[in-house]
C-alpha cells in the first residue's frame, strides 16, 4: 500500500523553503559548495542550487558524490551477479576551508551520511558541513541530525519512504510505502 505524503507542489515549495533557509543562515554565499549524494540527493541538490541562483543571482559550485565504496553495509547488500559500480564524483572541487551543504533525500539510520562524510575528506578539509535532508524518517543508529529538514515523517521500520525525482521516476513526489 502506498500513500503520497508530498505532491509535486509541496515538493517544489519544500525546495524553495530550504533554499531560503540556506540563504538566510549565510551572510556570504561565496564560501558555500553544494554536494549532492548520488542519486536522488544529487538531483535535489541541483534543484536547491538552481533556486538559490534564481533568488540571489549567485551560481554556487556543486558536485555529485558517489559514496558506494565508503558504505559499511556493502556486505549486507542483496547478492547480485555484478559488483557495485563506482561512478565517482561529477568532478573534483576542493572543499578546503569551505562550508559544504551536503544534500540527501532520506535520513534513516545515518549510515549513508557517515559514508558521505568519509568520502568528502577526499576533497579536502571543509571548515563546516551542514546537512540538508528532504525527509527525516527517524530510526537513527548514528548520532547524526540534519541542519535543514524538508519534512519529518515518523515511520515504522516496516514502512519505506520513497522520494521520487524527475530524472529517476518522471515525477516529483514522496510516497510512504507499507510492506
Amino acid at each position: 500500500m502506498e500513500k503520497i505524503i508530498i505532491d509535486e507542489d509541496q515538493f517544489m515549495r519544500t525546495i524553495s523553503r530550504i533554499s531560503h533557509e540556506i540563504i538566510e543562515k549565510h551572510e556570504n554565499l561565496s564560501d558555500l559548495i553544494i554536494v549532492g549524494i548520488k542519486r536522488r540527493g544529487a538531483e535535489i541538490a541541483e534543484l536547491i542550487k538552481r533556486k538559490i541562483t534564481d533568488l540571489t543571482g549567485i551560481n554556487l559550485p556543486a558536485i555529485d558524490l558517489d559514496i558506494t565504496f565508503y558504505r559499511d553495509d556493502l556486505e549486507y547488500a542483496e547478492p547480485s551477479s555484478q559488483s557495485p559500480i563506482y561512478n565517482g564524483s561529477s568532478e573534483y572541487i576542493s572543499v578546503q576551508g569551505k562550508t559544504v551543504i551536503l544534500v540527501d533525500d532520506v535520513l534513516f539510520t545515518g549510515r549513508t551520511i557517515r559514508a558521505a562524510l568519509d568520502a568528502l575528506v577526499d576533497f579536502g578539509r571543509a571548515s563546516k558541513v551542514e546537512l540538508v535532508i528532504f525527509v527525516d524518517r527517524g530510526h537513527r543508529e548514528l548520532p547524526i541530525r540534519a541542519d535543514y529538514v524538508g519534512k519529518n515523517v515518523p515511520t515504522s521500520r516496516s514502512e519505506k519512504v520513497q522520494v521520487r525525482t524527475m530524472k529517476f521516476d518522471s515525477c516529483y513526489e514522496v510516497a510512504l510505502v507499507s510492506r
